[in-house]
């Protein structure tokens, strides 16, 4: 006999939307709100193609993905990532199409979802507008360029990297959807650190602060693949006491 779903919790937002993306995202599994979900953003975006936001969870055992969506974004998830051999954290910016309840949903190993986020005023737009390399017309130019850095920090590295994409969503007139769909962190010896699945409400040119935890010492390598499926890919290493650029090829 199949068991019936967990009751969804009250959603301290009160937002009309949580009820339908919670039963879409979650599937019957259990929820909780967690404020060990800790989700920093600002309270309202200056700029509605950029909101910058950063989700800590380490303080929840066993995180097994981190999904951020936007309850009233017309594309709600932004990001669903895997911190496989990485701590249950991420920083990264997104776009916002009006005031919306922003979140992050942690799933722990024991099959509950921990769930954390605010309201975040916005103008509108962020997601109906052309990105600023399509007005400029040189987005073919640098498509798949890869920077980044990393630095030390406790057990592992902390890695900020970002990819030159125009990241469309579809839904500016003649513009189809065009995005960043995946990204893979792997150590010197070829372990999957982390690995995350990407939509079009990230914003353009994309960037992610992640905190590893490689198991070799040596480059570690990003691999980037989008809806047309080209691939990129670099590597980022230590350079004496400071961080090294990425080394990236399309």
């Amino acid at each position: 006999m199949a068991q019936a779903p967990a009751p969804l919790p009250k959603d301290p937002l009160g937002s009309p939307m949580w009820d339908y993306h919670a039963k879409k995202l979650f599937a019957g599994s259990p929820v909780v709100f967690d404020e060990r979900v800790q989700v920093q953003l600002p309270m309202l975006a200056e700029n509605q193609h950029v909101l910058p936001l950063t989700v800590d969870a380490r303080t929840i055992p066993d995180v097994q993905r981190i999904v951020i969506f936007a309850d009233l974004n017309p594309i709600p998830v932004a990001v669903d990532y895997r911190p496989i051999s990485a701590a249950a954290f991420i920083a990264t910016r997104i776009k916002l199409d009006q005031r919306t309840p922003v979140r992050a949903a942690v799933l722990a190993g024991d099959g509950v979802w921990h769930v954390g986020g605010a309201w975040v005023d916005a103008a509108g737009g962020g997601c109906s507008a052309p990105p600023v390399s399509r007005v400029k017309g040189d987005w073919a130019d640098h498509l798949g360029e890869m920077r980044g850095a990393a630095w030390p920090e406790g057990d592992g590295l902390r890695l900020r990297l970002g990819l030159r994409h125009p990241m469309d969503t579809g839904l500016v007139e003649n513009i189809p959807a065009y995005n960043l769909d995946e990204l893979k962190v792997t150590d010197a010896a070829g372990k999957l650190l982390g690995a995350m699945t990407i939509w079009g409400s990230v914003s353009e040119d994309p960037s992610f602060t992640l905190l590893v935890k490689p198991s070799a010492s040596g480059p570690v390598a990003i691999a980037a693949r989008d809806t047309n499926g080209r691939e990129f890919d670099g590597k980022l290493a230590l350079a004496g006491n400071g961080p090294q650029l990425a080394v990236a090829g399309q």
